[in-house]
């Protein structure tokens, strides 16, 4: 998979691929081909078995501004407006993240610096978070104009309840890294700029260090219970899935179960495509 010039991609390490928005000069901004590349990386890593975690950053002193404004707003000044129905039709929402729920492999977001809008939309949509100190967060559509549409107000409601969502949507103010994980809840880890990137690939590492098929399925465990809000119904969804089959009939749980018994290292295996 070869680097665009708005998207940089990388295999810094094994089974992580590492995504970096690159349009520093524009503070990461998304564009509607910037959306396409991101697609087409995502939908590769996906289909990639030897890939089983993704890091996505920004490239320079920005994680994402959201939406390129000026053109959003050359779409406004065109005959032909249809926001309402690009929104319901998209498959994986702003940038091709912000609801993209049928891939079972960790996103991780290296959040290098400022995130507003769409920017924050991604990283409501990512297993887990890692922010700068300096990072601030800001949900402003309501000053332009505009609503944060594309999975940020039902994510943000889901982990910081009504009130708290409210106040970040309705105002539209900015809010700080510390704020971003003691009060909305939605950040793991703060470090300092340095040490962002390392960090979240040390999360990755970890997680590599675990069963492909067993990642993939508890993942999917946590969208059922998204989806489903009886435990029971969901546990038994869950159990059903392919993905849970795959790890019942595959080479991993053997793989882990005599490791354990052996007293050594688990050596894992790509999991087997659904």
């Amino acid at each position: 998979m070869a680097d665009s010039s708005v998207v940089s991609v990388s295999v810094p390490q094994q089974h992580t691929l590492l995504v970096a928005l690159n349009r520093p000069n524009q503070r990461n901004a998304i564009t509607p081909d910037m959306d396409r590349e991101i697609a087409r990386v995502l939908d590769w890593f996906d289909n990639e078995p030897s890939l089983w975690v993704v890091v996505l950053t920004g490239e320079g002193d920005t994680f994402c501004a959201g939406a390129d404004l000026k053109s959003w707003h050359a779409s406004q000044s065109s005959d032909v407006i249809s926001e309402q129905q690009d929104i319901a039709s998209s498959p994986h929402g702003f940038a091709s993240i912000s609801r993209r729920r049928t891939s079972l492999k960790p996103i991780i977001a290296a959040v290098n610096g400022p995130a507003y809008g769409g920017g924050v939309e991604i990283i409501l949509n990512c297993d887990l978070v890692v922010a700068s100190t300096d990072a601030v967060f800001a949900l402003p559509e309501v000053k332009r104009g505009v609503v944060a549409a594309q999975g940020g107000i039902p994510r943000l409601a889901r982990v910081a309840g009504h009130q708290l969502a409210s106040e970040m949507l309705l105002l539209g103010n900015t809010i700080t890294a510390l704020e971003a994980r003691d009060k909305y809840r939605f950040i793991n880890i703060i470090t300092s700029p340095a040490e962002v990137l390392p960090t979240a690939l040390a999360l990755a590492r970890t997680i590599t260090s675990n069963s492909p098929d067993a990642v993939e399925s508890t993942k999917e465990g946590l969208l059922i219970a998204q989806r489903i809000g009886n435990v029971d119904e969901a546990v038994v969804s869950h159990a059903l899935s392919a993905a849970s089959g795959r790890v019942w009939n595959g080479q991993n749980v053997k793989e882990g179960l005599a490791a354990f018994v052996e007293k050594r290292t688990p050596k894992w295996s790509n999991p087997a495509k659904l």
